[in-house]
């Protein structure tokens, strides 16, 4: 996708009419300024979208396009989901974006036992609310019509379960020593769920990586630097994106 893209909930149409308003509208019209000829389009977030040309604009907040097409986007092969501990501070911000940006399927939130942030009470409700607005941003900003879902924050134990259901589970683990693998030479799927669990900034503990092994998950290990955890999701995804084919 290289035209603008708009969220809507749900199309509505007068024939092939539709009027975008609302915030999405306002920032099409007064800050995106859109001429009546360009090309927008239009998505749920959820992969149905519609190709539509701009007729004109009504105020300040109404866009008035007329919808070429209507499609829907097939679902990834392989799925791909990331397990991310909670980072300190904006950072888990950066990491959902730049993974959205990237093509990353699914998030989920990891309270591990080294994370040094705790999401508790209206805290953890307030941050959870900011990674899916991230993701939603961030997913129009990279033009994508299937927005990445970002699940509620998941115990230890939850992601063992998630692991245990995968086609594909791993753990980036940078410690060679434990006979951590190269990401890069893994054996992947073709099809199914890929899950890859990113670790805090203390790393993985003992107890959750025999946890995780025993649901079946490996621990593997991205290259000879030690990245950030906010930034290992989206170079692992971006590894893995490439070598499943997705990216080709």
């Amino acid at each position: 996708m290289t035209a603008p893209v708009f969220v809507v909930e749900h199309f509505r149409s007068d024939g092939y009419r539709y009027v975008l308003d609302g915030p999405e509208g306002r920032h099409a019209v007064s800050v995106k300024r859109l001429q009546p000829g360009e090309e927008v389009v239009l998505t749920d977030g959820a992969g149905r979208y519609a190709e539509c040309e701009v007729i004109g604009a009504e105020g300040k907040d109404r866009l008035i396009v007329h919808m070429t097409s209507v499609s829907e986007e097939p679902e990834p092969a392989p799925r791909i989901t990331v397990v991310q501990a909670l980072p300190k501070g904006d950072r888990g911000e950066v990491a959902v974006e730049t993974m959205t940006e990237v093509g990353v399927d699914a998030i989920v939130p990891w309270q591990a036992a080294r994370c040094i942030t705790q999401w508790k009470g209206d805290r953890g409700l307030k941050a959870l609310g900011k990674w899916r607005a991230t993701a939603r941003e961030a997913g129009k900003q990279s033009r994508r019509v299937r927005f990445p879902e970002v699940a509620d924050a998941a115990t230890t134990k939850q992601v063992a379960a998630l692991l245990a259901k995968a086609d594909f589970a791993a753990v980036l683990h940078s410690d060679f020593e434990h006979g951590s693998a190269p990401l890069a030479t893994a054996e992947l799927p073709a099809e199914g769920e890929i899950v890859l669990v990113v670790g805090p900034e203390g790393g993985v503990s003992r107890d959750e990586l025999a946890l995780f092994e025993e649901a079946g998950a490996r621990a593997y290990v991205l290259g000879p630097t030690v990245l950030r955890t906010s930034t290992a999701g989206t170079a692992a995804t971006a590894l893995l994106l490439g070598r499943t084919g997705r990216w080709s």
